[in-house]
This record gives structure tokens, sequence and C-alpha cells, in this order.
């Protein structure tokens, strides 16, 4: 029998880190900085073949999509768009002997400065960037097409940015299905395809409009959306097109592929937040990190940290303490900077803007600091590969 080996994964804003648990999810070891120190927005890892992809980049580099085929000891790079380096080099010799540069003919020439988002389903990889456009591979990360059913959508016109731009952050797979994918967009709202990415629906339905109440915030639901600025989206597991999402106002679950949703709030310390992560087998549990709201700072309520937990599809709350600083904590946990495993307990995974990385082997009820004094970690996902053969 072979047992399973759990990495982190972790984007930082100077460069990939992995950080290896073993089997026995102990002894944490990190490697890194990864990507010559490029800003790496997410970072995902594909458990049959041990691929993993980093994406990131930004005004400097131009985008681009990093591949390592040896568990991230080495690593290439596919670049996507030009940046300002490009522009130096281009009239200064010495400069582009330094960087090495190969010219500027690149794909997507200059249409998009970041990639934000990654996701492997069923053979493709795809990557959100900003401004939001989304991109299919279908040979592991070397050559890049736009979904153009997403880029010619009728809304386009319309899409307004968040505070971070104009960014496609969560690409969300149908794990039964190829042809169903979610992504979200801050600050666009929620789409969804049931036909490869050919057509688009948009996807930000209250469920019960008439309950929604008059807020002059302009995340707020209003108009029969929940609102147009979502942070991250998560599937839960089996076939029921259940998904839960962590909006700029509040926290929601659809139980219909995302054709309405209910707002599963109350019970949380803020409606604010970014990430959301749900339990591997279990539709009803589900991970949130409240922060004390917009404009008041972005870090956990009375500066105490806690990951609050639902086991009943948000219908209530507990909060989760143990292990994490209960005094003086302004750490702030970003949209893509929580993920989890499919061990049994769940292991749970958070990084902060402080370069701290959480781990609770117990599905949240206690918590370790597994690395500290990282860059700021933009990005958490898990890798599980066959480790060591038991007897």
């Amino acid at each position: 029998m072979t047992s399973i080996a759990v990495s982190i994964l972790v984007g930082t804003t100077k460069g990939a880190f992995v950080i290896e648990g073993g089997c026995e999810r102990s002894g944490w070891k990190v490697t890194g900085p990864h990507c010559e120190g490029w800003p790496i927005n997410h970072v995902v890892g594909d458990a049959e073949t041990g691929l993993i992809w980093a994406g990131g980049g930004g005004d400097w580099h131009g985008a681009g999509v990093w591949r390592s085929e040896d568990g991230g000891a080495n690593w290439k790079l596919t670049r996507l768009t030009t940046g300002k380096m490009d522009d130096w080099a281009s009239k200064d010799p010495v400069f582009a002997k330094m960087i090495r540069w190969g010219g500027a003919s690149l794909p997507f020439e200059n249409s998009f400065s970041q990639i934000w988002s990654l996701c492997r389903a069923h053979g493709d990889l795809y990557a959100g960037a900003k401004p939001a456009k989304l991109l299919r591979s279908k040979d592991n990360g070397v050559t890049w097409a736009k979904v153009e059913g997403l880029t010619n959508h009728p809304s386009a016109a319309d899409w307004n940015p968040g505070a971070a731009g104009l960014v496609l952050h969560s690409i969300v797979a149908d794990p039964s299905d190829p042809q169903k994918l979610w992504i979200g967009i801050s600050a666009a709202g929620v789409f969804a395809t049931e036909d490869g990415g050919a057509t688009w629906a948009q996807r930000n339905r209250l469920s019960n409009e008439e309950a929604s109440q008059p807020n002059a915030h302009p995340a707020a639901p209003q108009g029969g959306d929940v609102g147009l600025c979502v942070h991250n989206i998560v599937r839960a597991p089996g076939s029921d097109d259940v998904l839960y999402q962590q909006n700029h106002y509040g926290v929601w679950r659809s139980i219909d592929g995302a054709r309405s949703w209910q707002d599963i709030s109350e019970g949380l310390p803020s409606t604010f937040g970014f990430p959301i992560a749900a339990h591997p087998r279990d539709s009803n549990t589900v991970w949130a990190v409240p922060l004390n709201g917009d404009m008041a700072g972005r870090f956990p309520p009375n500066a105490a940290a806690a990951v609050w937990r639902s086991r009943d599809g948000g219908k209530t709350w507990r909060d989760l303490r143990a292990g994490l600083p209960q005094e003086s904590c302004f750490f702030t946990v970003l949209r893509q900077g929580m993920a989890n495993d499919t061990r049994a307990p769940v292991g749970v995974y958070f990084g902060t803007n402080s370069g701290s990385l959480f781990a609770s082997l117990d599905e949240g009820d206690s918590w370790q600091e597994v690395a500290r004094h990282l860059p700021t970690i933009l990005a958490v996902e898990i890798l599980e590969r066959p480790g060591a053969v038991l007897e």
C-alpha cells in the first residue's frame, strides 16, 4: 500500500515556495524561492503527473506561467505578455544581455499584465489574467489560447475593477463534467459555462431578493444580485452543484450551480473576508477567515485570529482559535490564501501577508505555525502525491 505525501504550494510576492510535510504531515521543510523571484499569484499541482505550475508576473515582468517537472526543484518559464523590462531591454543592449533577453515577441503582446489563477481540469490547464481573461492550455502550459467565449461576453464592456484591478481569480471545475466551469471576476461576479467555454452565463442572483436590505456600500447585495465583488469561489463535493463564495460583503451558498445564492453570513463576526474552503467529502462543511471590515484595517476582529467553520452549510458557525495568535494580530489572509487536503481528518492550511503559514491536521480544531518569515503570501494550494510504500 502506498501512502500519500502532502506538499503545500505557496505563491508569494517574491517567488514560489514548496513546503514538504511528507506522509505524516510533519517535519515541514521549506524550499524556495523559486521562479527567479517573480511575484507568484497562484501555484497548483497535478497529482497524476507531479507537474507544478506557478502563475504571476506584473508590470515589470509581464505575465507568465512557470512549470516544474521534478517537484519544484527546477522550473521553466512560458512568458505570455511583455512588461517594462522589455522596453528597457529593447533600448539598452547591456541590460538586455544582463537579463538574457530574447526579444519582445510574445503571444499576447501587452494585452494583460499578470496571471492571477490556475486550474488543472480534465487534462487541460486554465489561467485567469489581469485584466480579466481566461486562457487554456492543452499541452501542460507550453502554449496557450484565449477562451474567446468569455472574452467576447456581451457584458464585458461593463465589467468594473476591484481595488486590485479587474482580476479573474477563481477557476472552479466540475470533476465529473469537463464542459462545466465556474469563474470569479472582481468586480464582475460569477460566470458559468456548460459547453466547454463556448458560452457563459452570469450567475449572481440572490435566492431571495426580498430578503436583501438597502445598503449604501457599492459591494453590498442590490438589484437582485449578491454583489459583484466576489473574492473566492469553491465547489463542494458530490454531484449537486453546491458552491460557496466569500465576497466583499458576506459568505454565500448555492445549491443550484450558482444560479442563485443564499446569504449564510449570520453568526460570523464580519461580512468581510477573502478566502473560503470546502471539505472534500462533506458538502456542508466549510471554512472562512472573517476580517474586521473593508475600511477598518482588514485584520482579524479584535486583533485575535480565528478560522470559522460550519458543519451545517452555514446555518451555524464556530470559531477555531487553538494555536492561533490571540493578541495584537493584524495580519490579512488573502483571497487564495487558504486550502485543504483530502486526508482523514482533513488538513486545513492558510498563509498570511506577514509571511506565516498555519496548518491544522484536525479540520481546524487546533493549529500550528509550520513556516514563518516568508514574503507576503498570496496563495496556498495543496499537492498530494504517492509517498512511501507501506508494508
